[in-house]
């Protein structure tokens, strides 16, 4: 009686907890449907979103099964907007150096003296840096791990999914070829795009562990 009363009025910690999960998941709707609207190369934008069709459905999955903190969903979501800005302007050609000059005259390619456009780099080492939360919970749920282990699988992993990922990156590219291959591949004449992007993943990673194994020496985990 009580595990049935308890199912009708679930706790009030898991129902905002969900309110929070929901609100975040239309947040993001909200940011893709304007940006789903004329993007610069629609055949490019429909790869990109090959992720957002196949990894939400798996998070939301994960999400109901492990529920994950307010902080690992909330990187997850920011990464998530970061990824569709991409898809809507391929990665190369995203125009935060001109959004900069607008704002301040200058913008971050003209203080560093840059002439490449690193918005694929930063969205690498982000990719490394907002997974490790999930992750690191994803791996306290296992006995026998103590948060360096954690965190020692969580970079484990981001490095395989981001060499997995430019395998297929590489692998579309070829299937593809043209103009469509090369703005997926968006590696901007550089032969060493995909090690220093697995490269940028992997500090991201690295740049985590030490917020996670705090987190959870913390928490008593």
């Amino acid at each position: 009686m009580d595990k049935h009363v308890a199912m009708e009025h679930p706790l009030p910690h898991a129902t905002a907890e969900r309110r929070y999960a929901l609100t975040l998941l239309a947040l993001f709707w909200l940011c893709w449907l304007p940006l789903a609207i004329a993007p610069w190369y629609r055949q490019d934008w429909l790869l990109e979103n090959a992720l957002v069709f196949i990894g939400l459905p798996l998070v939301i999955a994960g999400w109901r099964r492990y529920r994950f903190s307010r902080g690992a969903i909330t990187a997850l979501f920011l990464f998530a907007l970061l990824h569709i800005v991409g898809a809507h302007y391929t990665y190369a050609q995203v125009p935060y150096n001109d959004g900069f000059r607008a704002l301040f005259g200058s913008g971050p390619n003209d203080w560093l003296g840059l002439h490449r456009n690193h918005f694929d780099r930063l969205v690498h080492m982000l990719f490394g840096l907002l997974f490790m939360p999930l992750l690191t919970e994803l791996f306290a749920q296992k006995p026998g791990l103590n948060r360096r282990w954690q965190a020692l699988f969580a970079v484990c992993v981001v490095l395989a999914i981001s060499a997995l990922y430019e395998i297929l990156e590489w692998w579309a590219a070829v299937q593809f070829g043209g103009s469509l291959g090369q703005a997926y591949l968006g590696t901007q004449g550089d032969v060493w795009d995909a090690q220093k992007d697995m490269a940028m993943a992997g500090l991201g990673a690295l740049l985590g562990a030490p917020w996670v194994m705090r987190r959870n020496l913390d928490t008593g985990q």
